[in-house]
Formats: structure tokens, C-alpha cells, sequence
């Protein structure tokens, strides 16, 4: 079952509070996103380690409701 866009924004506002995101529905089937996220909690990691920040808070749902995410993510001022 498709995951709804503002189902994981809201998982990702509960990992990051104080991130900018914006979510894009890529095939239109709420199946494949990509979610840029802009948080200070990424500041002084490398970028593969901000993805697994990511990809852990959507641990349970990755490769089941949600099926591909790209991210993008940044720190404020980037």
C-alpha cells in the first residue's frame, strides 16, 4: 500500500523538528519520492551519514509502504 505524502512528512518533521522539507511525488503513485530536508542535526556529517539519519527514522516503512525515496539533504545555509 502507497504511503500518502503527508504521512512521511510527518515522519520526518517527528525526526527533524526543525527541518525545512519539501516532498515530491516523482511517479505520481505515492510510491516513489524524493524529499529534500534541510536540518542543523546534519551539521559536520557527511552526507552518507545524514542519510542514514534519514533512512533510520524510516526504517519500518522503507522497502514496504514506501518503496523508493531520493534524498537530498542539507544543512541550513547550503
Amino acid at each position: 500500500m502507497p504511503m500518502p505524502a503527508a504521512e512521511l512528512e510527518t515522519r520526518l518533521r517527528t525526526a527533524f523538528p526543525d527541518a525545512e522539507i519539501t516532498i515530491t511525488d516523482l511517479a505520481g503513485d505515492g510510491d516513489h519520492y524524493k524529499a529534500r530536508i534541510v536540518s542543523s542535526q546534519f551539521t559536520g556529517l557527511p552526507r552518507v551519514r545524514q542519510h542514514q539519519l534519514v533512512n533510520k527514522a524510516l526504517a519500518d516503512v522503507l522497502g514496504g509502504d514506501l518503496h523508493a525515496l531520493a534524498l537530498e539533504t542539507a544543512t541550513p545555509g547550503d
